[in-house]
């Protein structure tokens, strides 16, 4: 059972702003009922700022909350403000969702993304490009946008993102390939071949704990801040940054690749919850 914030549990259980508004100025119509999650969305706006934002959905609850949550941060912001809004921003409005459900943060933002493109009378630019994902839709330009602006490191944080890859799985090899190709563009470490030997448990801890006080720990104390590792789950590596060492992703993407590259490829590096 995934464990769901009171934020989300509230709108889910009262969610604001259901309904359709009547002429609108822009609708975004995304999803569909054949794949389990679909979302209208509709806007109001005058002189260039939303004044009423209204949403229908089917879908779970994470659907229903993340509709509700979006209607109401939109609501008097200008435009080109609404249009900063990113998934992220939709699933910390909620207080976090569960990594399985960030599709459907994903899902509000790209009905507001078509709201605002039907307002302005300008095409989606998700809208081209080449379908990877048939159960679901989803093309290339849609999975590369995720991975680059999620900092997605693995092909079922692409699925848990898109949906791509959930269906009947045919596309699995495709979105590795898209995967390695998007980290080698946004990253000057190229993608560590696929390890064929695993390491103990022991054996991993033990190098990861090596790689971060000599070739991480030094450069972070230079900025006066400083990393420690708190647990090692699976290939999930949890580290605490000190306040001066900020809470950026970028820091902790850097720790990823390095010892992505220095220790297995397969590790992912969660900052512990405070």
């Amino acid at each position: 059972m995934w464990e769901y914030t009171d934020k989300v549990q509230q709108h889910f259980l009262q969610p604001q702003n259901v309904g359709e508004i009547e002429n609108p100025s822009g609708t975004g119509d995304v999803g569909s009922l054949s794949c389990g999650d679909a979302l209208k969305l509709t806007l109001k706006i005058e002189n260039d700022v939303i004044t009423d934002a209204k949403f229908k959905t089917f879908g779970c609850a994470s659907a229903i909350a993340s509709s509700s949550i979006l209607t109401e941060m939109v609501r008097g912001l200008r435009v080109d403000e609404a249009a900063k809004i990113t998934n992220e921003d939709i699933a910390a409005a909620l207080g976090g969702l569960p990594k399985e459900k960030m599709h459907c943060s994903v899902m509000g933002r790209e009905a507001l993304e078509a709201a605002i493109a039907d307002y302005r009378g300008v095409p989606l630019p998700a809208a081209e490009g080449e379908l990877i994902c048939e159960c679901f839709g989803v093309t290339d330009v849609e999975i590369k946008r995720a991975i680059t602006e999620s900092h997605l490191r693995s092909v079922e944080d692409i699925t848990n993102f898109t949906k791509a890859g959930g269906g009947c799985g045919k596309c699995l090899g495709h979105l590795q390939e898209i995967l390695n190709e998007t980290l080698n563009e946004v990253s000057p470490i190229p993608v560590v071949p696929v390890v064929k030997k695993r390491m103990t448990t022991l054996q991993k801890i033990k190098k990861i704990e090596e790689i971060l006080e000599s070739e991480v720990r030094p450069g972070l104390k230079k900025d006066g801040g400083d990393i420690e590792l708190v647990d090692v789950d699976g290939d999930t590596v949890i580290v605490s940054l000190s306040a001066a060492s900020g809470r950026s992703g970028a820091t902790i993407e850097l720790v990823e690749l390095k010892l992505r590259e220095r220790v297995l490829n397969t590790l992912l590096v969660e900052e512990e919850e405070k």
